[in-house]
């Protein structure tokens, strides 16, 4: 393999440790020192090693003393650092492009002041000797700025103080603080608008997560900033603490200790003092100034110059009326003229030129759009796109919206997307994308659940509290808000997060809101599975068989079969809350019954009779046996002599003071053995289930009603009554 020449050079160095020849050629051996140099330099390339040795620098600095030619260096280090910082925020396009800016302000921010303990150190042990005690760079300052006067100095520092502090620290502290609070609200709107583009398939999973991704950023980014921009205040107030405790220490050192007079005390150590102070607070205004301009950016894209000039030639009418005001002040007597003209001129030429270009743009635009009115022809909205529904859609109030973007964890979205693949696992069923919608009509803390835009349910919810139920239906000793529960009807009461493991102890059932939502939804899915069912679905179930059962597919549909025939017997499995999963025993049941009828009912009933241990199996309770009520013979006869017709027409024609009594029996009954904790079914012949059930299902929906062909021979059963 070829090797890079740094690769190369250090491996014809010798290794540390290694013989290293003299001049009589059998020396000793001993370490390789620029062998070792070089190891320590590569290592040193890598990032982390390099910043941990940056931190441990500026700690260093804290507490030794500098030499003057050091601190001149890390002085213009630190200005270098300062600008940098500066140079990055104008050019980045966003904010969260320079989403380490906290931790930069952090690190530059304790280098500034690491810098100013070394310098006050240097100026109270060598001021006596010279404005040159503290290094050149600060004298070099304190000379520019206080021109051989040093009130003039310290003047000039307070201003930079005052700028700094009062003006763009607590102005960008304060952007930072709104932007935080801002970011942090809109959040959960914007999720719902990211999961609402995904369930209506605008985006796809990648999408959804790389938006989320950046929501997530882009608040955590502006809390940090909210929390960094204290740092730039603290800054201030400690430079004019140390400039303070400077200029009255250097005069005390100064006068009693090397025997200085005052005036000369006070304009040594003054000099130095703001010289420091302006090293110091020139880094801290820069960097002041990119903090302000990195969290004003917020909401506009591309980099600043491009923002900032794009937003202020937009408008050459202001721009006019500004050369106009230029113009009109020239011409004041008292006030210079040649500026203000000049201006003036400069303002009005950018005017013309602004608003001759804004007239290009308009000309090109209004061509183009003729040109494509007249090569297209009008095209209108088909009406087809004001026919398409939603199979599945929740409804929420405004006052459910964090529902979405539960911070604990229980959001809705993931919820629903477990529950889709448990629907499939357990019915074979695919359940449809549910689409998340809030609804300023309906009170704040409601939802509604749609089944193909018809309302199919709701309930109310308090986001911030948990509902407690008891497994036994009885009362709920917590303090809280009586409810009642929005699924299945039971008591209920919410309570304080507080009272979960109070709860739990006393035994009672404690679930989130989401989690009674996603309930409500699973009861609402089981009861209007059938509906859901479309020929479409019908046929995507078909094609997603493995190979090995399409030859069966061939030989039932179309051949023998048609989809929506399949359609519909999956349909009446699936309203009895049978699994189609189990698809290809289901088609050869099919088959088979294809042999003797063309009837969906006796199909539906012959499949049934195959899948006879699947049914048995789920109405199995958990003592280990079927808990059977037959119906009596004298039922029985009377089912039979009701069903009249042939084939197709065949239905169910009894008197109906006969439904009623059976009607009445059956609640009877079944009431009292519910009470005992038993679940019940119904047991009746193979030729008279279906109308028995036609009939159960509008008195008990949830029973079962079995034929004798269902009862595997493995299962156990117990009779509890007979009706």
């Amino acid at each position: 393999m070829s090797k890079t020449p740094t690769e190369a050079r250090v491996q014809a160095l010798p290794a540390p440790g290694g013989t290293g020849g003299d001049a009589a050629g059998g020396g000793a051996p001993g370490p390789d020192i620029g062998a070792i140099a070089l190891n320590i330099f590569m290592r040193m390339r890598q990032g982390d090693i390099a910043l941990a040795l940056g931190v441990s620098a500026i700690l260093v600095v804290l507490i030794l003393p500098l030499p003057s030619w050091l601190l001149d260096v890390a002085l213009a280090l630190s200005i270098t650092f300062a600008v940098m910082i500066l140079m990055t925020c104008l050019f980045i396009s966003r904010p969260l492009e320079f989403s380490s800016f906290p931790t930069v302000l952090l690190i530059a921010t304790m280098l500034r002041l690491s810098l100013n303990l070394a310098s006050t150190r240097l100026i109270l042990a060598n001021g006596h000797e010279g404005t040159h005690a503290a290094g050149r760079v600060i004298e070099a300052f304190g000379n520019f700025v206080m021109g051989g006067n040093f009130v003039i100095g310290v003047i000039v520092f307070s201003i930079l103080i005052i700028v700094n502090f009062i003006v763009i620290t607590k102005g960008s502290g304060r952007i930072a603080e709104v932007a935080a609070r801002f970011s942090l609200d809109a959040m959960p709107g914007k999720q719902m608008a990211i999961d609402a583009d995904l369930s209506a398939g605008l985006i796809n999973e990648d999408d959804a997560r790389l938006r989320r991704r950046t929501l997530e950023d882009e608040s955590t980014f502006f809390g940090a900033m909210d929390g960094a921009a204290k740092f730039v205040r603290g800054d201030a107030i400690a430079g004019l603490l140390i400039t303070f405790i400077n200029i009255i220490g250097g005069i005390v050192v100064g006068v009693a200790q090397n025997d200085m007079s005052f005036a000369a005390a006070t304009k040594s150590y003054t000099l130095l003092t703001v010289g420091d102070g302006l090293v110091s607070q020139i880094p801290a205004l820069i960097v002041s100034t990119a903090s302000g301009l990195l969290v004003s950016k917020a909401g506009v894209v591309g980099s600043a110059d491009k923002a900032l000039f794009a937003q202020l030639s937009g408008y050459p009418k202001a721009m006019g009326l500004v050369s106009f005001l230029l113009l009109c002040l020239s011409l004041l007597p008292g006030l210079p003229l040649l500026p203000f003209l000049i201006l003036s001129i400069i303002t009005g030429a950018l005017t013309w030129r602004l608003m001759r270009r804004d007239s290009l743009v308009e000309n090109r635009a209004a061509n183009a759009v003729q040109r494509e009115m007249e090569a297209a022809e009008p095209v209108e909205e088909p009406i087809s796109t004001a026919l398409a529904i939603d199979e599945l859609r929740i409804e929420l109030g405004y006052g459910l919206l964090s529902l979405i973007n539960d911070t604990r964890g229980h959001r809705l979205t993931d919820q629903i997307k477990a529950l889709r693949r448990q629907i499939a696992g357990d019915m074979g069923f695919i359940m449809p994308s549910v689409r998340i919608l809030d609804n300023m009509q309906l009170p704040a803390s409601i939802y509604a659940l749609r089944i193909k835009e018809v309302e199919a349910g709701r309930g109310e919810l308090r986001p911030d509290k948990l509902l407690v139920m008891d497994p036994q239906g009885g009362s709920i000793d917590l303090q809280g808000e009586t409810t009642t529960e929005p699924t299945f009807g039971l008591p209920a009461m919410w309570v304080e997060e507080a009272l979960r493991e109070e709860a739990s102890f006393r035994g009672y059932t404690v679930v989130d809101p989401p989690t009674v939502v996603t309930t409500h939804l699973t009861e609402v899915m089981r009861e209007n599975m059938s509906d859901l069912l479309s020929y479409a679905a019908t046929q995507r179930l078909l094609d997603d068989l493995p190979h090995e059962h399409h030859k069966l597919v061939e030989d039932v549909v179309p051949a023998q079969l048609s989809v929506t025939a399949v359609q519909r017997i999956l349909q009446r499995l699936l309203s009895e809350r049978i699994s189609i999963r189990d698809l290809p025993t289901i088609l050869e049941g099919i088959a088979e019954a294809v042999g003797f009828t063309q009837n969906v009912v006796q199909i539906a009933e012959h499949v049934r009779s195959r899948l006879a241990r699947q049914i048995s199996h789920a109405s199995t309770t958990m003592n280990g046996y079927i808990p059977l009520v037959p119906l009596s013979p004298e039922w029985e006869q009377n089912f039979a002599e009701a069903i009249t017709g042939q084939g197709d027409e065949m239905q169910l024609a009894m008197a109906p003071t006969k439904l009623q009594e059976f009607i009445g029996r059956i609640r009877e009954v079944f009431d009292e053995l519910v009470q005992q904790g038993e679940l019940p079914v119904l047991l009746t012949s193979p030729a008279a289930r279906p109308y028995v059930r036609s009939i159960i299902e509008r008195v008990r929906p949830t029973t079962s009603v079995l034929s004798q062909n269902e009862i595997h021979p493995s299962a156990k059963i117990r009779t509890l009554a007979q009706i």
